[in-house]
């Protein structure tokens, strides 16, 4: 972002939008409709708020093409408001918010970029190679054999294990762990022998990683997260699972081994999928939802049951146990 910001005309171009106001107003960042600041950009997406736009103290609004411009404000009309609010996003976002030092190690063999930049107490392991412009914060543990692709982002803390492939324009957030072993073990006279988890993990183009997720390799053939992926906090993906294209899951939420999900896959937080499935592309799944069978049909699946006290679950336990007989 240059240091005044960007003319509203800039601004415009960027997202494609038709202008209504000041071309030449300069914006200097995003604030939200709830809290109006001058000199900023905001954005109405959901009608229910349209009223406000008339008293809103923000210099300029992202409106959709539905509204007028009769209401005597600085409107960029646009198709879909929120998604040029995420464009907008881009312009205002500064990843100079790591800091980097001179005092990491990287093994002789490891190939780092020119124009990477690399945090303080971080570690690269041998034949790992680190692509341009690629940031990787303090305290950062990468493996041996491992790939980190142009412009991906790295925050601190983050554990990445051997044999870890990273594609392009990713972002992993602090404390996540990628590439740990899978839960495998064989049991012999009562114990467990541990299954050593051979295989690597495979993430693809433009995926984030949410904090503290924790994403495991693969027991042979590699765990894989394709292209588009988005994980919110708190994760776990077990060993050998395929996320298909451009899928979404929320906090909190674990898919168990071997289970294989198509592309546009949505998961609200809590909840499950459990090993050995398959779901096809376009499901969505509801939030604290169990998903405990394959799905061959695209379409919505929720499973929620509402908080109730003890006397009216006892009664919902036995009405739903009399449905399941039928």
């Amino acid at each position: 972002m240059s240091e005044t910001g960007y003319s509203l005309k800039e601004i415009a171009d960027f997202l494609d939008a038709e202008l209504f106001g000041d071309p030449s107003l300069k914006i200097i960042g995003i604030c939200s409709l709830n809290n109006p600041i001058k000199d900023h950009i905001t954005f109405v997406s959901e009608q229910k708020k349209e009223h406000l736009i008339k008293d809103t103290k923000a210099s300029a609004i992202i409106v959709s093409k539905e509204i007028g411009n009769d209401v005597h404000k600085n409107l960029l009309q646009v198709n879909d408001p929120y998604l040029a609010y995420a464009k907008v996003t881009q312009l205002f976002f500064n990843s100079n918010d790591i800091p980097y030092g001179n005092d990491f190690y990287s093994d002789k063999s490891a190939r780092i970029s020119d124009t990477a930049q690399v945090g303080s107490n971080a570690h690269i392991g041998q034949d790992s190679e680190i692509g341009d412009n690629v940031c990787i914060g303090p305290n950062v543990f990468i493996g041996d054999n491992c790939i980190i692709q142009n412009n991906t982002i790295i925050h601190s803390n983050v554990s990445i294990y051997s044999n870890v492939s990273i594609g392009e324009n990713c972002i992993i957030h602090s404390n996540s762990v990628l590439g740990s072993d899978g839960f495998g073990f064989a049991k012999s006279k009562g114990k467990y022998v541990k299954i050593h988890q051979l295989g690597g993990l495979s993430i693809g183009n433009d995926v984030e990683v949410g904090a503290a997720c924790c994403i495991d390799r693969g027991a042979i053939d590699n765990t894989v997260i394709s292209n588009g992926v988005k994980l919110d906090n708190n994760i776990h993906i077990a060993h050998n699972v395929i996320i298909g294209e451009n899928s979404a899951i929320a906090a909190s939420c674990a898919i168990a081994g071997s289970t294989i999900i198509g592309k546009n896959f949505q998961m609200g937080g809590l909840s499950g999928v459990i090993g050995h499935l398959r779901i096809c592309d376009d499901v969505f799944v509801g939030a604290h939802t169990l998903i405990t069978k394959s799905i061959k049909e695209p379409g919505e699946y929720v499973g929620i049951m509402p908080a109730q006290s003890h006397s009216e679950w006892a009664k919902s336990s036995v009405f739903i146990k009399k449905k399941g007989k039928k």
